[in-house]
């Protein structure tokens, strides 16, 4: 039986491994810096691995949730890295969201290993983790991602082709960046309804049955905008930084100015600078509230 790696059980990761461990019927090997998670996934029959390299060494296709592209480089191919430890042949699947040249980089330097890789960005809430419904954007070839289509089956509801690496990137990134933008707006228009002494939850229902409605305003703004809950571990706004920087990275390498984009990073650098880091990236709407 082949055997799947997976590092990086953050709040994202600890799922997906979870449910790939159910799904697969494939021995499932873990790694994490932190403890609690693999003591939980440990009930699922998750198998603890020893440190990365382990982790590296005995797998066939190896999954990674990491926080950022320079996570993933570092753990790779950085000081102790884990690439020459993979077996040749073997598959890496990068869940996280890095840039579009990172997953290129990666590719190319793993090539040298003899070693296949797939960049697999996920889309969706933490409870679409837990509950197997992400949306997983992949960037590999044909053969690839025919070879590893059915093991992502066990952590998503909807896998798109998109093209070859660094494909999956580019899509989640822009997903992202449109997702912030509105966000942003929406954060404008609370604080404007609210300056007019209207009841915001009447103004924003009116808004989700007119040409406005949106996936954001019916979750980030309704459920927590709406109810000022913003939980820290759920997507927070320094992340959310970190993925615009991406988009606004390619805008750079293409000669394009973002306007809306750089607004919305203004946005997150002043929540940041005023204490909102850790939590919920609609938080910015707080910080508007404080002007």
């Amino acid at each position: 039986m082949s055997t799947i790696g997976f590092i990086g059980l953050g709040a994202m990761g600890e799922p997906m491994c979870k449910n790939l461990a159910k799904g697969s019927g494939k021995q499932v090997l873990a790694y994490d810096l932190a403890s609690e998670p693999l003591e939980r996934l440990a009930a699922e029959g998750v198998q603890k691995g020893e440190d990365a390299l382990q982790v590296a060494r005995e797998s066939d296709v190896l999954f990674l949730s990491l926080p950022s592209g320079q996570h993933v480089k570092s753990l790779m191919l950085g000081e102790d890295g884990i690439a020459s430890e993979l077996k040749q042949g073997a598959t890496v699947v990068d869940l996280s969201t890095t840039s579009v040249e990172d997953a290129r980089w990666l590719e190319r330097e793993l090539q040298a290993y003899k070693v296949k890789f797939a960049d697999a960005p996920v889309a969706r809430t933490r409870q679409a983790a837990v509950d197997g419904n992400l949306c997983v954007m992949v960037g590999c070839s044909e053969t690839i991602y025919g070879n590893i289509q059915e093991l992502l089956q066990n952590i998503a509801s909807d896998i798109i082709h998109c093209g070859d690496v660094g494909a999956g990137q580019l899509a989640k990134i822009l997903n992202n960046m449109v997702l912030f933008d509105t966000v942003a707006s929406l954060s404008e228009a609370l604080v404007i309804c609210e300056k007019s002494g209207a009841d915001p939850k009447k103004i924003f229902e009116a808004m989700s049955l007119g040409s406005a409605d949106s996936f954001a305003l019916r979750n980030h703004c309704m459920k927590f905008m709406l109810e000022n809950d913003f939980p820290e571990k759920k997507f927070p706004t320094s992340y959310a930084l970190k993925d615009l920087s991406y988009a606004l990275e390619l805008a750079e390498n293409y000669g394009l100015t973002l306007g809306m984009a750089e607004n919305t990073k203004s946005l997150f650098q002043k929540a940041i600078k005023e204490g909102y880091g850790e939590q919920y990236f609609p938080v910015i709407v707080n910080s508007m509230r404080n002007d």
